[in-house]
């Protein structure tokens, strides 16, 4: 399903669309939906890294949630790469759809330093997220 389609629509703050695919950004999150067959490595993602900086800042901590409504392909090896991008993205998440989009996520899950990263519903991964930058949030305010 996706973002726009789903009961958080009404919930999207700004919507950016570029040669990867889209970025839907909440208050905590943003929601990336890839396009079919493109292939994310840390030579061509920099528009995203911006996005996601412009909108969240250097130090507001903030989650992803890849939304893996289309096939594409990303270059596990610059997991740490892409973590030092954006330090201040602190969960992030994966929804599968279908049997190779899960298992995707589950190989994705093996490269991240977060305990499970794997959904099967967007509301699910929405729901875990928010709640953990929440109560980062929170924390950081004690």
């Amino acid at each position: 399903m996706k973002i726009a389609e789903s009961d958080f629509a009404s919930h999207i703050v700004k919507s950016v669309h570029n040669k990867l695919g889209n970025i839907f950004f909440f208050n905590h999150i943003a929601v990336i939906e890839f396009n079919e067959g493109v292939h994310i490595d840390i030579n061509n993602s920099s528009e995203i890294f911006e996005e996601l900086t412009n909108f969240f800042g250097n130090s507001r901590p903030f989650g992803v949630v890849a939304n893996r409504i289309n096939s594409y392909s990303v270059k596990l090896l610059d997991a740490e790469l892409f973590r030092k991008k954006v330090k201040n993205l602190c969960y992030y998440a994966v929804v599968g759809h279908n049997t190779a989009s899960k298992m995707n996520a589950e190989i994705e899950n093996r490269f991240c330093k977060s305990q499970k990263i794997s959904y099967d519903s967007i509301h699910e991964a929405m729901n875990t997220i928010y709640g953990k930058v929440k109560k980062d949030i929170l924390l950081s305010l004690h």
